[in-house]
């Protein structure tokens, strides 16, 4: 594949070398300081950028009728209009808030444990999440879509960041410490026990491999997919 590479930070730099190591090729990296490029040149577009550049990326790629991968977080209020953009322009589109193939596992794993619980009154539930200091967003793009999890099969109906007496809303806690890549706890407690499901990411590697393998999987698609529909779960 001839991919596009749309933000080149640490997660840009990742991807690249995973995409090299698979046999693709690089063939346009667009950064802060790039004005103008053809984004037709590429197979697909993996954008790993900053939520203010998210959503003119995807369009221009959906206007070349090139595949977009995004895993740029911080951007998905404008998500239902880019779905709709994509069906419009026939284009191929995979967003997640993770594309750690081991995250996926845990998101399925996080909705079976809220089907279990949900009966179980007697525990609190909580998410904690900690990251890099870099990391802009709070909480995570992975913490929300667990916290989403959670409220799809209870009787939770929000989630917060502040602490909350409020029973039918979730907290999330968000922590910030040097060099952490990022780990998600989700904590079900009662006074007799506490049940943790963890997802601890040791590096970028498994971020970037995941986006990569999407790419592969998307190149020759058209329409709105999710990492579901790549893993086949």
């Amino acid at each position: 594949m001839k991919i596009a590479l749309l933000g080149y930070g640490q997660m840009g730099k990742a991807i690249e070398k995973i995409a090299l190591k698979r046999g693709h090729e690089i063939v346009l990296i667009v950064d802060s300081k790039t004005i103008n490029y053809d984004i037709s040149i590429a197979d697909i577009a993996i954008d790993f950028s900053i939520p203010s550049s998210a959503k003119s990326n995807i369009l221009n790629c959906f206007d070349n009728n090139v595949p977009v991968i995004s895993g740029t977080t911080g951007w998905h209020n404008s998500i239902e209009e880019i779905m709709a953009l994509c069906d419009q322009k026939n284009g191929a589109f995979i967003t997640a808030t993770n594309f750690s193939l081991g995250v996926h596992i845990f998101f399925e794993l996080n909705e079976q444990l809220s089907k279990m619980m949900s009966n179980l009154n007697n525990y609190t539930t909580s998410i904690e999440e900690i990251h890099h200091t870099k990391k802009l967003d709070a909480p995570s793009g992975t913490a929300i879509t667990l916290a989403e999890g959670i409220i799809k099969h209870t009787d939770k109906n929000n989630w917060s960041l502040d602490v909350t007496n409020d029973q039918k809303t979730l907290p999330i806690t968000a922590k910030r410490i040097p060099e952490v890549t990022g780990t998600h706890t989700v904590s079900y407690t009662s006074e007799i026990d506490t049940i943790h499901i963890n997802h601890t990411a040791h590096n970028r590697e498994g971020f970037a491999l995941g986006a990569v393998v999407a790419a592969e999987w998307l190149v020759d698609k058209r329409g709105v997919y999710t990492m579901k529909d790549v893993l086949g779960i």
